[in-house]
């Protein structure tokens, strides 16, 4: 199991934003570590402590400390590496909250959406992303924040972090086939919408079949996500941007193109005025990973996406939880105040209430599926071809050039005669 979350992840994405050119149009960030503060203002003292002392065990004590917590696996070096995964995420925030950068992508590991105050879980120490948005309310007084999760898996340390919070609005779709796939929570399902305060603050779209394409997964945006975003109107846009949720991945097993995070992204870009910071979680076919990671900064970065392709309407399984998530939060968002009925092949069809759990819906006919030996294709076999090609439009700078300094190579001088509306500006 440990061996898909690898140091590869990061390499081979930033190897391939060096070779497409996209890394030389990009701001490097400084990065430095998450201090205790930071960490406290979502993690216990007790849990920092405890992984505190991590660099100084055994191996024998290594793998006892691993057995209490899930799907982690704690090396020497992680705290430092968790520090400064947490620390990076933050950077990112500050350069975009203070104009020095419009957006950005942080490049970290080990990722944070699975990790709770008081343990780590599925591979996460410290909770990036939860720290990150509580950071950003506190040091920079923002009212609203938004954090999607399009990983694979159900961030339920972000979940629980926020669920009674209302400031904080936090979307997650996530395989989870009738609670069967990991974490395999109750608290994933469509119903889970926060408590008290944050209730309606929280919403899950679980995917209860493998093999979601991308019309699945900009359905879901566009009647569900979107429109409650931009009732909620945020201030900053945080993105749990996991890739196992791309064709390909061994976890995921969906079938959506890597162009389709281009769209995403996009479509995310108009909300808090452009201030947009993902930040990597999950990803583990190395190929989709590096794919999917340049068309994000690509749309970042304010290239046009790519011509949707292959659209063919979502399926019956994603509809059915579209239409559930809508049902449940219909109470809570004027924009879907009519979503209790929708008129289908022309009939008038009552959308299922939110008291009725997906997980309980159609397992006979899929317990009878591997009855009969009837299995989908292996994400492992999987191909697809490369991602269109993305041109950059072209970018004219011009400014004003010192007494004596010569006009560099490829460039045009021009005289204040000639167009004196540009040069006084530039003045």
């Amino acid at each position: 199991t440990y061996k898909i979350e690898v140091p590869e992840r990061l390499t081979v994405s930033h190897e391939a934003l060096v070779k497409t050119g996209l890394a030389d149009r990009c701001i490097a960030v400084p990065v430095r570590e998450a201090t205790d503060a930071d960490i406290l203002l979502v993690h216990s003292e007790e849990y920092l402590e405890a992984v505190k002392t991590t660099p100084y065990m055994t191996l024998e004590e290594l793998m006892e400390f691993t057995l209490q917590h899930g799907d982690v696996y704690f090396h020497p070096n992680i705290y430092h590496c968790a520090k400064l995964a947490a620390g990076a995420t933050l950077q990112l925030v500050d350069s975009v909250m203070t104009g020095k950068v419009r957006n950005g992508m942080a490049l970290v590991r080990p990722p944070g959406h699975h990790s709770m105050r008081s343990a780590a879980n599925g591979f996460c120490v410290f909770n990036n992303v939860a720290i990150a948005a509580r950071y950003a309310k506190q040091k920079y007084g923002i009212k609203r924040v938004l954090i999607v999760d399009w990983d694979v898996h159900h961030g339920q340390g972000v979940q629980y972090c926020f669920e009674d919070d209302p400031s904080v609005l936090y979307f997650s779709w996530h395989r989870y086939e009738h609670q069967k796939f990991w974490p395999q929570l109750r608290d994933s399902d469509y119903d889970s919408v926060g408590k008290e305060k944050g209730a309606g603050f929280n919403i899950n779209v679980p995917w209860n079949k493998v093999g979601m394409k991308n019309s699945d997964y900009l359905s879901v945006f566009c009647h569900v996500l979107l429109p409650i975003a931009y009732e909620f109107s945020p201030d900053l846009v945080l993105v749990c941007a996991g890739f196992d949720s791309a064709i390909g991945d061994p976890e995921g097993e969906m079938r959506a193109s890597p162009d389709i995070f281009a769209h995403l992204t996009h479509l995310l870009m108009n909300l808090a005025g452009g201030k947009l910071c993902a930040v990597l979680e999950g990803g583990y076919n190395l190929t989709s990973l590096h794919q999917s990671v340049c068309q994000t900064v690509q749309t970042l970065l304010g290239d046009p996406a790519p011509r949707p392709a292959n659209l063919d309407g979502p399926c019956t399984s994603a509809l059915e939880s579209l239409h559930c998530v809508r049902a449940a939060h219909k109470q809570y968002w004027s924009c879907l105040k009519h979503a209790g009925i929708t008129r289908t092949l022309f009939f008038l069809t009552e959308l299922p209430t939110s008291d009725v759990s997906t997980k309980c819906i159609k397992l006979a006919e899929e317990e009878e599926k591997q009855k009969t030996g009837e299995v989908e294709k292996s994400a492992e076999e999987e191909t697809w071809p490369e991602p269109p090609k993305r041109l950059a439009p072209p970018v004219s700078t011009a400014l004003v050039l010192p007494e004596g300094v010569a006009c560099p190579d490829g460039c045009k001088r021009f005289s204040s005669s000639e167009d004196p509306v540009i040069v006084n500006k530039l003045r």
